[in-house]
Formats: structure tokens, C-alpha cells, sequence
């Protein structure tokens, strides 16, 4: 049987490019006389822009912190021992860069045991122990703190989590185990399950302290000094802490089932994570901890050698550090300032526009349209819009006031536009209606003026074709809602010149979107995939196959809306125009379905009627659909699909429309909130042997997004 430090020393072989954490161990008098007292500090030497984590040189050194303060509170020479970190950081859990080296389960298992091996230390010791949440916790970083007698948290602390199975993974270190077993198994479920599939959503620390994880809250100034004369308190039994009973009844077990109805409505039983966690929670009704722990070592490990965790930290470094630093984009020191912005239309994607950009850029805004209702219109809407984010407290009125006058409408593009840097068009999808906008605007503005459009699908190049100065013009494209995703599109026509471009990812930069860089091919890439997605369903259903068979044929993915829904929510007509689009650039592969033809003449949103409060299919569209009579199985139009996406992305890549297949799953991640569990599309494609079928290769190396060779 091999001993903690021998497995973390195995670890910690297969791992040598560990950020690797200290313990320090420092001994003072507490206040009050409460006696002498050991406090160890994590800290990896670097400010809080790297974080604390954990690996398995980092665990070693915790477990030798460990040893020392075990002998000295078996010796009587301390009366408790305390768990802080750095400033601004606690500790962020596991370091999952070690976690894709790992090839062998029993690899897996020994990452797993060793946290748990130290980390229960600081239950067993002869005296009581406090975790001083400090900073940001998240995974390993809040399960350590659990072990401990008593914790405290700074109101300061930003972000605290166990975001273990958005990843892929499971709290592996006692979180699935001692959560339910100190606040309860709903409010467990809430923090493990649901936060963590809402787009890994983070508790502040009054949160924390509120659903009971700690025992006490102070102000983030002085936040240790006084966790420390709380300590005194407790130790010397002036303050007594209590916690309310556990429901281990029907509690517990509705706690578990609201878990798992959680779980279907997000992932649809396609990622295991969610399912592994609640098991354990389910299990850990009677108390047992250590039988806890054995089932989390054994999830852990499973976890970590399955496709969807490699899945999962693909995305996660797609979206921290891909995003962060665009590939192609030109040198950012070419990029010119934006002092002013005009937006043409006052529609409700020209306003959402307007609204991003003042708020993000605080510089002046002017809309223009053809008349001026709608130009009041819109500017009605961004000062509504303004108007809420007071209401909620998230600006204050002077704020409120000062965006609201840097906004304005006029009819004249020559009053508005003049003296604007940065001039974006959302207008009507029409080819023939964006080059006329373009060159009313181009005759109006500045030389030095970006002229960017908002088109989902429409060549970037064509429109700035008659332009006397085409090389200004870029590809700006957002997804709706503007608000939420993330993702912005920027399109580079033939001409558009690398100033004009710099100054395009400067302002997305500015305005926060994840921007990729995109060729000016028909429908780029969200709508180009998802126009082939939807139109194999739509091909299916044509054929005869029953709309609910299609629809359900890809739930396996996990997506988060079923095929049709999402159509609702772009609206058929759009889907029916990008459809025709893509089928006049690309007749073989993209169909216009007549189908979703009849949908749109007769004037519906939408395939469903919501009676019920389910979706059903609505009759009068049922009375539309003229059908065929080749019915296939749900797995027969799932290969169909996905035969036909990995095809368009193979293509797609021969194209050169983006840099590689990491950007494709960057766009759908957050362009089209495809989950974290398939890494976006491609290595979901390559792990179900897709790829390979229909283009003859991976698109992804073995390793990346999959357990290494």
C-alpha cells in the first residue's frame, strides 16, 4: 500500500512543469490570551493574475505543512491551526494542466487520493482548525476549507465555486461528500449542479455565508485580523457556532431528483459528470464520509480518463486564453482611436448596438434611420435600457445621466456621421440595401472612418466593391442577444486593410466580445454549420421522417435547444434567407427546405405551440408539411447530421475560412453556446470516429481534447 508522499511523488513525476504552491507555517499569539497559534499560508510566488492551484508537488508540500502542525497540537504546543492564501487568492483547486498529461486510470486515482489524503488531515488533527477564505476559491480551493473545523469568508471574495462538473469532472476532494452534509443536499446541489451548468456561475462570499459553507463573514480591509479575534472567540468559548440540522428525509432525496431534472434539461444525459456527482451526493445521505470519498476517488479517475473532461479543459483554454489573443489579427499598434460611433437603423439589433457601445466605449453614440419614429425608437429603447441597469443598482444616476446625454438620433447622415470613427450598419439582410447605405455613409464621413456591417451572411467584399475606399471596410458581426454571447465575427474583405482591422479587434476588445478572425466566405462560420445542421434536419423531416424523431436524433449532443427551437428563435424568415444563401454560393451540399418555405409564406415564428407549457407541434403547421416517405431512426438522422457538419468544417478548413479547428469550436462556443463537455464540435466529431468516416482524418491530434495516445 503506498503511502500519501509516495503518490504525490509518483504524481509529481509525471507533472514537471508544475506551478508548484508553498505552505508556509508561521506561529503567533492569538488576541484575547487564547494562546499560541499556527496559520499556513498557500502561495505559488506570483501575483493573483496566476492563481493558487494545486498539483501534486503543491499537495506534497500542504502535507509536510501538515505534519509539522500535527506534531506540534499533539505536543500541546498550539491551541488550532488556520488555512489562508495570498491576497485576492485562496486557492483554485486542481491544477488541471497535470490532469492532460495523465494517460493510466490508476495515474487518475493517485490525483485523486492524494488530495483527499491531505486534505483530511486537517479533520484529524487534536486541535480544531479554520479556513480563512481570503480571495477567489473555485474546485480543490473550496473543498480544502471544508475539511476544516470552521471557516470564515471576506465579503471582498469575488468569485467561489466548485465548477468541477461544467469541466467534465466531479468535486473530487470531499466536495460531493461534506457540502450536502453541512448545508444540506438542495442547497449542495445548487452550488455542485446547478451554478456550475448555468455557465459555471460564482457565488460572492455574502453568498457564501449565507447558504451556511461559512461560519462567518467579515469586511475584506481587515478581513484576517478579524477572523483571527473571531478565532480567539470560538477557542476560548465566548462565541459558539451553530449550524442548523441536516433533512436526511424526503429532503434529501427531492434535493437529488431536482438535481437530475437539472441535469436533462442542460446536458440531456449526453455528459456524465453531472450524473456521477449526484450519485455520490445521493450516497452520502447517512453520513459516511470516507465511503463519500472512496466514490469520489473512483469518479474522479473515470472522469479524467473519459473524453468529456479532455472535452472540457479544451473549451475552458479555448475561452481563456484563445479568445484572449486572437490568431491573425493584425499588430495592435496600427489600430486607430475611437472617439465617436454611428450606427445605421434603429431597429432592436441597432439599439442593442448602440446600447453595447456606449456602455462599453463612453464615447458619443448617433443613430440614424429613415424616419423619425424609429429614430426616437431607438433611442427610447437604449434609454430604457439605461433606466434598468439603475433600477438594479448596477449604475448610479450620475452614470445613468451621462450615458443617456452621449447618446442621440438624427435623420441627416451628414450631421451625424461627419466626425465619426467607427460607423456599424444593422440594417435590412438585402445586398442592394447595404451597398446604398454604405455609400450614403461613405459620402458623409471622415477618410480615416472604419465602416463596419453587421451581415450574418452577405459578401463583405461585394458590399465594399463600389466604395471609392473599400479597404475600410470590415465584417462586424454579432450574435443575438448582444448582450450575452460573447462571440464577434470580423470578417476581412479582399481589400480591408490591416489598420482598419486593427481598429476592428481594438474596439471588440473594448467592447469585451470574444473576436475571431473570419474569411469573407458565405455565412462565415456559426451560421455556414449551423445552416448545414439544421438544414439535414429539415431534409429528414422533408424525406418523411416525424419531426419529434428528428428533434430527438440530437439530443445526445447536449445542445442548448433542440433544432427547431433554435430556429424559432432566429426566426424562420432569416433561417429561410441564410438558407438561400448558402444554397446560391453552395447548391450541392445547402437545400431550401419547402417546407420551412410554406412556414414562412404562412406568416408562422415558429414550428411549436407552448399550451401546455411543452413545446408541441403546433397543427396549423402540422396542416403545412408535405411530407415524403422514407422514415429513418433517430441514429440514422444523427449520423446524417454530424456526417454533414464534420463535411462542411473538413471544407471549411480547406477554405482557410478561419486559422484552424480550434476556432470553429471557439465561434460555436460562444457564438452559438454549443456545451464545454463536446469542446465546441470537432472533438466530439473525432471521438465518435465522425471525422474520420467522412473526411479520412482527425481534425484534432490525439491528445488535444482526448486522452493522449
Amino acid at each position: 500500500m503506498s503511502t500519501t508522499a509516495e503518490l504525490l511523488k509518483g504524481a509529481a513525476e509525471l507533472f514537471p512543469d508544475e506551478v508548484v504552491t508553498t505552505a508556509h507555517v508561521r506561529h503567533f499569539d492569538l488576541p484575547l490570551g487564547a494562546g499560541r497559534f499556527a496559520l499556513i499560508t498557500l502561495d505559488n510566488g506570483f501575483d493573483h493574475t496566476k492563481p493558487t492551484t494545486f498539483g501534486p508537488q503543491s499537495l506534497a508540500n500542504l502535507n509536510a505543512a501538515i505534519d509539522q502542525v500535527e506534531k506540534e497540537a499533539a505536543d500541546g504546543e498550539i491551541v488550532g491551526v488556520g488555512l489562508t492564501g495570498k491576497p485576492f487568492i485562496f486557492a483554485v483547486g486542481a491544477d488541471l494542466k497535470g490532469v492532460e498529461l495523465l494517460k493510466r486510470h490508476e495515474d487518475a486515482l493517485a490525483i485523486g487520493k492524494g488530495g483527499h489524503d491531505v486534505f483530511k488531515r486537517l479533520s484529524g488533527l487534536a486541535v480544531p482548525t479554520f479556513a480563512y477564505y481570503n480571495g477567489a476559491a473555485m474546485g480543490g480551493g473550496v473543498e480544502v476549507g471544508l475539511h476544516c473545523t470552521y471557516r470564515t469568508v471576506s465579503k471582498a471574495v469575488p468569485a467561489f465555486s466548485l465548477p468541477e462538473v461544467f469541466l467534465g469532472l466531479v468535486p473530487g476532494w470531499g466536495g460531493c461528500a461534506i457540502l450536502p452534509n453541512l448545508i444540506g443536499a438542495d442547497r449542495a446541489v445548487s452550488v455542485i449542479i446547478e451554478n456550475s451548468l448555468n455557465q459555471n456561475k460564482q457565488l460572492k462570499g455574502k453568498q457564501v455565508f449565507e447558504l451556511g459553507i461559512a461560519d462567518a463573514l467579515f469586511e475584506g480591509a481587515d478581513f484576517l485580523e478579524q477572523s483571527l479575534l473571531w478565532t480567539a472567540q470560538v477557542l476560548k468559548g465566548d462565541v459558539a457556532v451553530e449550524r442548523p440540522e441536516v433533512d436526511r428525509g424526503e429532503a434529501w432525496d427531492a434535493a437529488v431528483a431536482r438535481g437530475r431534472f437539472i441535469a436533462d434539461g442542460k446536458v440531456h444525459g449526453a455528459a456524465p459528470a453531472a450524473y456521477r456527482a449526484l450519485d455520490i451526493i445521493e450516497a452520502a445521505k447517512d453520513g459516511d464520509l470516507q465511503k463519500g470519498f472512496d466514490a469520489e476517488d473512483a469518479a474522479l479517475a473515470d472522469l479524467i480518463m473519459g473524453g468529456e473532461l479532455r472535452s472540457g479543459i479544451y473549451a475552458f483554454n479555448l475561452v481563456q486564453k484563445r479568445a484572449k489573443r486572437p490568431v491573425g489579427a493584425p499588430d495592435k499598434g496600427l489600430a486607430r482611436p475611437v472617439t465617436k460611433v454611428g450606427v445605421v437603423g434603429a431597429g432592436l439589433m441597432a439599439s442593442q448596438l448602440a446600447l453595447l457601445f456606449l456602455r462599453r466605449l463612453e464615447v458619443p453614440v448617433v443613430l440614424t434611420d429613415i424616419d423619425q419614429e424609429r429614430v426616437d425608437k431607438g433611442v427610447g429603447y437604449v434609454h430604457a435600457e439605461i433606466d434598468k441597469l439603475l433600477g438594479k443598482g448596477r449604475i448610479n444616476q450620475d452614470k445613468a445621466n451621462r450615458l443617456k446625454a452621449l447618446v442621440t438620433g438624427v435623420l441627416d447622415k451628414a450631421e451625424g456621421f461627419a466626425d465619426a470613427d467607427f460607423i456599424i450598419e444593422a440594417v435590412f439582410e438585402e445586398m442592394s440595401v447595404k451597398q446604398k447605405v454604405f455609400a450614403e455613409v461613405e459620402a458623409v464621413a471622415p477618410a480615416h472612418a472604419i465602416l463596419a456591417t453587421n451581415t450574418s451572411s452577405l459578401s463583405v467584399s461585394e458590399m465594399a466593391s463600389k466604395l471609392q475606399h473599400p479597404e475600410r471596410v470590415v465584417g462586424f458581426h454579432f450574435f443575438n442577444p448582444v448582450a450575452i454571447l460573447p462571440l464577434l465575427e470580423i470578417v476581412r474583405g479582399e481589400r480591408t486593410d490591416d489598420a482598419s482591422l486593427a481598429t476592428a479587434f481594438a474596439v471588440a476588445k473594448k467592447l469585451k466580445k470574444t473576436a475571431v478572425l473570419v474569411k469573407d466566405a458565405p455565412a462565415f462560420v456559426v451560421n455556414r454549420i449551423l445552416t448545414r445542421f439544421m438544414g439535414e434536419i429539415q431534409n429528414v423531416i422533408d424525406e418523411g421522417t416525424p419531426v419529434a424523431t428528428a428533434e430527438k436524433a440530437v439530443e445526445p449532443l447536449g445542445l442548448p435547444m433542440s433544432p427547431l427551437v433554435l430556429l424559432e428563435l432566429v426566426g424562420p424568415a432569416i433561417g429561410l434567407h441564410v438558407s438561400e444563401t448558402l444554397n446560391r454560393a453552395f447548391p450541392d451540399r445547402f437545400t431550401v427546405s419547402p417546407n420551412l418555405k410554406r412556414v414562412v409564406e404562412a406568416g408562422k415564428r415558429g414550428f411549436y405551440v407552448y399550451d401546455s407549457g411543452k413545446p408541441e407541434l403546433d397543427p396549423e403547421v402540422a396542416a403545412l408539411l408535405q411530407q415524403g416517405d422514407s422514415v429513418l431512426t433517430e441514429e440514422q438522422v444523427r449520423d446524417r447530421v454530424l456526417d454533414a457538419v464534420a463535411q462542411e468544417i473538413g471544407l471549411m478548413l480547406d477554405e482557410g475560412v478561419v486559422a484552424e479547428a480550434q476556432d470553429i469550436d471557439l465561434c460555436l462556443i460562444t457564438g452559438a453556446g454549443w456545451p464545454f463537455h463536446l469542446g465546441g464540435i470537432t472533438p466530439y466529431l473525432d471521438r465518435e470516429g465522425v471525422s474520420e468516416r467522412v473526411n479520412g482524418k482527425r481534425f484534432l491530434p490525439q491528445g488535444v481534447a482526448s486522452v493522449p495516445a
